[in-house]
């Protein structure tokens, strides 16, 4: 509790502080929950504006009798009425802020020791696998397994055969030419002119034409389409025909063929290309499909690991400058098999756990379709071609932690626990061949997913002694699918959940997703648990992946001027079933967009109305933009609201330096539980769609130009800059590429995505109520003042 202090104030220091209750009331009374209401302004607050007799607090805990000191942050770094604290450009939670400028500002590098291992592996994986010299033990590539990868697997394409279908019932993978077994992929195979070349899917098998004008042609999975073997130019062939050929127009080929898998590029395939994997090995290793070999005395997901067979001049920065501590011979009578490296870094720092292969690697290498679980593929000149996959952000994550210098080989220094499942990866993959059925699952691929999470704990629990040590609270689990962390398994609850969807379930208590396969009401509480989707006393929601896009940036939409957008409110996306070719489900983005397009529609409807309330400054269409990112760029106000679970409208808004309006109930959006939302967005609850317009129009000009300015201060929190700017290293330094893009990014200087996260984990570490005995008891430097340490 506080002890007994006399506060100071001046008469003059009254006056004011009566003066700012009179002013925040009056705006109060005109813009209503636009700014916080006098409720907001703390007695703490109060007392920062006059000012303790003493710079600090004594405090006393309930658990000791000693007094702790704890410096007013709120004294020296003031909230403004917004209930914000700027800090590095951005407008944070009073406290939060207060902390970070304060204390992550003046963060110390301390030394850790970060063991270098050398241990060898049983008959060095039979060169089927990768060896963690930490542990001993053999990562397996794709169609490999045993203790040192020599026990091949058959991975079947097709599932079992019955007299109607002679090659199983559909999946991804179903082939009629040559399964690859090791992969389950399918290709032409031997007795063709090109055995290797991909002959997936419908490709393989008769396609039926159309029935009626303007329905899809359908494939008939029981009959082999055997004219993809032909050398007859009339034919639609495939297998044997030569690409020249074909580019001249001299002989026809099967629509339905295309080159799916990666790792090869053109129309039919014909040119070996980069294969993309996490970090691209990190110059250490071949990519072979989405799997890292790593030269030798390097290990790890993406070849990032040195091993004491490594060079001391390789290693990568988040292990550099370092001073080597070898053992004696003595010590170490055979073979070295580990060293210790003693490098300077700052905290928080996090352990990432080497996980089997089948939570990531495996899962990459084994896709059907190259553009599925990453944010990127590359071309026939190896130059890095961006994709719009929604979940790129987990790749991208990923990459940056792998080789942040807040990384660390020390699992007893660590702060925090990275356990990293692409679970993207495996709702994408979820059936695609029989090895990845479904059959246990009901056809629910939240139900897979939750299984893979479910392992993942199992093997850390089983193979490390960190989880319980804390329960698994200072664990970090990704979860980047629509519905986030709603099917996360009971078991590790307690961890930190990264997400995109922030659903608190104070209102939207079920499932929100309209897609039948996503759904996890089905999952049993025994394997579930009863617990939120998102819990924001410790959870934190990252922005999706946007692709880079250098015309935007080059075009400065994220600082046009207030005065040429013209336009009051935008929002350009599906609005459900009323419009042509919009989702059938009433229960698509939970009624959200339908309601807003009833109200304010700028487009006809299939009845060809507009919303009851439209207007000629109000945007509100299905239609699709040729300019979409110039729109938003050109509006105040832009709509942020769900689709299946979570959109990528956030970002759309922050990005191009629109205010975004944000209708959701309960659900939290990037950093929202950690930012200061009322600096720089705008919430209407869902049963006050039909007052938007008129709430907006009630903002006066100094509103406006205040939270269009904070957008402009933080726009790149909202972008994977570190993520991208790795890349752009990467292919400068093996082909001398520097695209337009890289050139643009490399022009950011301020935090992006990666940043905020180190931030906000950096608060969490002295702020977190479970660490407090930890950091008080001081069994690590943490690199701060006292002051820091001992905060609240």
């Amino acid at each position: 509790m506080l002890s007994n202090q006399k506060w100071k104030c001046t008469w003059s220091q009254i006056a004011t502080l009566a003066s700012v209750i009179v002013l925040v009331s009056l705006v109060h009374l005109f813009l209503g929950p636009v700014v916080p209401s006098f409720d907001t302004i703390s007695v703490r607050q109060a007392q920062s504006l006059c000012g303790p007799v003493n710079e600090s607090i004594t405090q006393v805990t309930k658990d000791s009798s000693e007094p702790v000191l704890a410096v007013a942050f709120d004294r020296r770094f003031p909230a403004d009425l917004h209930g914000a604290v700027v800090y590095r450009n951005a407008s944070w939670k009073s406290e939060i802020g207060q902390w970070l400028s304060g204390c992550d500002a003046v963060v110390k590098e301390v030394d850790i020791v970060e063991p270098i291992g050398g241990r060898k592996c049983l008959n060095d994986c039979s060169g089927q696998g990768v060896c963690n010299h930490e542990f001993g033990i053999c990562r397996c590539f794709h169609g490999f397994i045993g203790e040192d990868c020599s026990q091949k697997q058959e991975l079947v394409c097709n599932y079992e055969k019955t007299p109607e279908m002679p090659y199983g019932r559909w999946v991804v993978s179903i082939c009629s030419r040559h399964c690859d077994t090791t992969r389950a992929m399918c290709f032409c195979g031997e007795g063709t002119k090109y055995p290797n070349r991909p002959a997936p899917e419908s490709c393989g098998f008769q396609i039926n034409s159309p029935v009626k004008p303007g329905e899809p042609k359908m494939t008939d999975w029981s009959k082999p389409d055997l004219d993809i073997l032909t050398t007859n130019s009339s034919k639609q062939g495939w297998c044997n025909v030569d690409p020249e050929d074909a580019y001249a127009m001299k002989v026809k080929i099967k629509e339905e063929c295309d080159c799916k898998y990666d790792c090869l590029w053109g129309r039919f395939c014909e040119v070996p290309v980069q294969c993309t994997c996490v970090n691209q090995c990190s110059g250490h290793g071949k990519c072979r499909g989405g799997f890292c070999q790593c030269d030798k005395g390097w290990f790890g997901t993406d070849c990032s690991i040195p091993s004491t067979l490594s060079s001391f001049g390789e290693w990568p920065q988040w292990l550099r400058p370092a001073h080597l501590e070898v053992p004696s011979d003595k010590d170490v009578p055979g073979n070295l098999i580990n060293l210790s490296a003693v490098v300077k870094k700052k905290r928080p720092l996090i352990y990432i756990y080497d996980l089997p292969p089948d939570f990531n690697s495996l899962l990459l290498e084994g896709r059907h379709f190259k553009l599925e679980c990453v944010n990127r593929i590359y071309d026939d000149r190896n130059a890095t071609v961006w994709t719009d996959y929604l979940y790129g952000s987990q790749m991208a994550f990923y990459e940056s932690i792998l080789a942040t210098g807040h990384r660390t080989l020390n699992g007893d220094e660590a702060d925090f626990f990275f356990v990293p499942v692409l679970d993207s990866c495996i709702i994408n993959r979820a059936d695609d061949s029989p090895h990845l059925s479904m059959q246990n699952h009901t056809g629910l691929r939240s139900s897979l997913t939750l299984e893979f999470y479910k392992r993942a704990y199992e093997h850390i629990v089983e193979k490390y002694p960190y989880w319980n040590r804390s329960s698994g609270r200072d664990h970090i689990w990704f979860f980047s699918w629509d519905e986030g962390a709603c099917y996360a398994p009971k078991e590790i609850w307690n961890s930190m959940m990264l997400v995109h969807w922030g659903n608190t379930n104070t209102k939207h208590k079920n499932s929100t997703t309209a897609y039948w396969g996503d759904n996890w009401n089905e999952i049993s509480k025994e394997r579930r648990g009863d617990h939120p989707c998102f819990d924001p006393s410790k959870d934190l929601v990252l922005p999706a992946w946007k692709v880079p896009d250098p015309h935007s940036m080059r075009a400065n939409y994220w600082d046009r001027p207030r005065e040429k957008r013209k336009t009051l409110f935008y929002f350009n996306g599906n609005l459900g079933p009323a419009y042509e070719n919009g989702r059938p489900e009433d229960s698509y983005s939970m009624g959200i967009r339908q309601k807003l397009a009833e109200e304010f529609g700028s487009s006809p409807n299939k009845e060809g109305k507009l919303g009851k309330q439209h207007a000629e400054d109000v945007i509100v269409t299905p239609s699709r933009s040729d300019n979409y990112h110039d729109d938003i760029a050109s509006s105040i106000f832009c709509g942020v609201f769900p689709g299946d679970g979570w959109s990528g409208r956030m970002e759309d808004s922050i990005l191009q330096g629109c205010v975004p309006v944000i209708i959701q109930d309960g659900i939290y959006l990037p950093y929202e539980n950690t930012l200061n939302y009322e600096s720089f967005a705008v919430r209407v609850s869902e049963d006050d769609i039909p007052n938007l317009i008129n709430t907006l129009r009630g903002f006066n000009e100094t509103e406006i130009q205040f939270r269009l300015s904070n957008v402009k201060k933080l726009w790149q929190r909202f972008l994977f800059r570190d993520s991208v700017l790795l890349e752009a290293e990467r292919q400068k330094a093996s082909y001398g590429h520097e695209e337009d893009w890289a050139v643009q990014f490399s022009k950011l200087k301020h935090d992006d995505v990666f940043a905020t996260f180190i931030q906000t984990l950096h608060y969490k570490l002295h702020n977190d109520p479970w660490r407090r005995e930890q950091v008080v008891n001081r069994t690590k430097d943490y690199g701060l003042p006292q002051e820091c340490l001992l905060h609240k």
